[in-house]
């Protein structure tokens, strides 16, 4: 996918690896072999691992400028994230560019691209949709079966009654939680008290 910058834009780089040093190198030669003259790298694993050097690349991103990505998985982390940040980058005059992969050299700015793009979207929202009725047919599921959603609970009413006997016998706190077997947080928080 490729959204070429004006005249005077730059070519800046994003790579993300996660700890192979091999990968890295791949994704920063291929990088520099397009013309990237600045690249931003993240090394982070994980679907929920922050990306500070993505946010400082979309920040450092000026209008005409373009970002270029190795390859999709890299820059997006589901269709959804895909389409919000190409559409974002958009938005501010930004082009997009994957040198490899899944939609390498398509331009979303052509009629062909652009209508890529919107496939893309649509099956963005396809899935949020899927995911939203799988979330609400589990919920309810549940709440028929008598289980309600959220954390169990770590302290019963038994336990709270025995640590209020005890804290009004001037035991501490730590010794209560620690005999319950719960944090002294969890413990502050069922009586009402701040830490």
């Amino acid at each position: 996918m490729t959204t070429p910058g004006t005249a005077t834009g730059h070519l800046i780089g994003y790579a993300r690896v996660s700890t192979d040093a091999q990968e890295a190198q791949l994704q920063l030669d291929a990088l520099e072999a397009a013309g990237c003259s600045r690249t931003f790298i993240d090394k982070a694993s994980g679907k929920n691992s922050e990306r500070p050097e993505l946010k400082a690349a979309l920040d450092y991103l000026r209008g005409g400028d373009s970002l270029c990505v190795w390859k999709l998985d890299r820059f997006a982390r589901s269709l959804i994230d895909l389409v919000a940040m190409v559409d974002g980058l958009a938005e501010r005059g930004i082009g997009f560019k994957v040198l490899t992969g899944a939609l390498a050299n398509i331009d979303p700015n052509t009629p062909d691209g652009r209508l890529m793009l919107q496939v893309i979207g649509a099956m963005a929202e396809f899935e949020r949709s899927l995911i939203r009725e799988r979330t609400k047919a589990g919920l309810e599921a549940a709440k028929a079966q008598g289980r309600t959603g959220g954390r169990p609970t770590v302290i019963t009413d038994d336990m709270l009654t025995v640590a209020r006997a005890r804290k009004g016998k001037g035991e501490s706190v730590s010794a209560i939680a620690k005999a319950l077997g719960v944090s002294r947080a969890t413990l502050y928080r069922y009586l009402g008290e701040s830490t």
